[in-house]
């Protein structure tokens, strides 16, 4: 059953079992804003169990490109195509958001952003990479990073 984010009413639903649900929350809804913003794109997700293929995807680009394996299971899944981008967005029970931005150009930008929760410790699988710090009134303080896809997936 899909769920329309609303950054107006910031809701916990589908994110409930994780330490941090609220700031989850704030994130997901702060992603929802954005591209709201950007692009008028209503930003619905699924539960992970509806998005396999999806999930399945983004962890292949993460194990095959970096050797990364996140240990936390996923809970909820965007994925949607705009202006020629295909983006999958996964939300992690820790706190862990993920996207992937995948061009379907062959000269457009690929990449995998990595962003933690407020109040959420950088997972071990993810202690290589280098944070940086946004403030975000939906989401407090976001931390991201990211690396640029080399391979065709």
């Amino acid at each position: 059953m899909s769920h329309t984010v609303d950054w107006t009413d910031v809701s916990t639903a589908g994110l409930e079992s994780s330490p941090v649900a609220e700031a989850l929350a704030g994130l997901r809804a702060n992603e929802a804003r954005y591209f709201k913003n950007k692009y008028d794109l209503v930003f619905t997700t699924v539960p992970a169990e509806e998005a396999r293929e999806a999930v399945e995807r983004a962890e292949r680009i993460l194990r095959e490109e970096r050797g990364i394996e996140i240990a936390s299971p996923v809970l909820e899944v965007a994925r949607f195509e705009v202006e020629g981008v295909d983006w999958t967005y996964l939300f992690y029970e820790s706190g862990l958001s993920i996207n992937v931005l995948w061009a379907l150009d062959d000269q457009g930008k690929r990449a995998v952003g990595f962003k933690l929760s407020d109040d959420m410790e950088v997972p071990e699988e993810l202690s290589a990479f280098k944070f940086a710090r946004q403030r975000s009134k939906l989401a407090g303080t976001i931390r991201g990073s990211y690396f640029v896809i080399k391979g065709q997936y």
